[in-house]
């Protein structure tokens, strides 16, 4: 996949809320902790390891940096920390947990530490693997039966491919909103203009931004 068509044509496609006090917020916060070593605040020291690994297999380094180099784990663990509720949180654990414990099987090491891209990415492959319709809506219903139980204060399961491959989407989402959302790439990769000239009504997109989304 073209990154650059692909973060081009993204837009606001995620459903969520861009610009935001508290999203502001996170953003300046990781950028002001690039030069110290990051501390993450809601992931352990393992998932953060895995979160790395993972967004730079989504965004990888090209003519554009990768999703790591533009601080989109930080982002991610803010965000969850942050803004996500309760719920929200803890589907998160839970479905990571998943995936780690399939990364885990299927490199064949105990540690998650130890794992690298090259023994993530066959399973992030196998997580963002298209289904069909049916299946799609099956695993959804799935995911609501097990939230609308949590939240009822009941006990519930979730399939494990289902909650790696609901794991999967939701990071992959987070990460190319994040990265949209960094200061590099809303420079440098989309169209900025930070002081707004002539409106113009109806253009071409291709003369007006030359084709890019714009940041701003």
């Amino acid at each position: 996949m073209d990154r650059r068509k692909a973060l081009k044509n993204m837009g606001l496609a995620l459903g969520y809320t861009v610009a935001t006090p508290t999203l502001i917020g996170i953003v300046q916060s990781c950028k002001e902790e690039t030069a110290i070593k990051w501390v993450p605040e809601f992931l352990s020291s393992s998932e953060s390891n895995l979160v790395i690994h993972l967004i730079d297999i989504i965004l990888p380094k090209t003519d554009t940096p990768s999703a790591s180099e533009v601080q989109v784990h930080q982002f991610i663990d803010r965000f969850a920390k942050q803004v996500m509720p309760a719920e929200q949180q803890n589907f998160l654990k839970m479905a990571m947990g998943h995936f780690m414990n399939k990364a885990k099987s299927t490199s064949g090491k105990e540690n998650a530490d130890d794992m690298t891209a090259e023994d993530l990415e066959p399973v992030l492959a196998t997580a963002l693997k298209v289904v069909s319709k049916e299946q799609e809506e099956s695993h959804g219903k799935a995911v609501q039966a097990y939230n609308e139980a949590t939240a009822a204060g009941n006990e519930a399961t979730l399939d494990a491919d289902i909650a790696s491959r609901a794991f999967a989407n939701n990071l992959r989402g987070m990460t190319i909103w994040g990265y949209k959302t960094s200061e590099y790439v809303g420079e440098e990769v989309l169209a900025y203009l930070p002081v707004p000239g002539k409106y113009v009504a109806c253009g071409d997109t291709e003369e007006l931004s030359g084709g890019k989304a714009w940041s701003l």
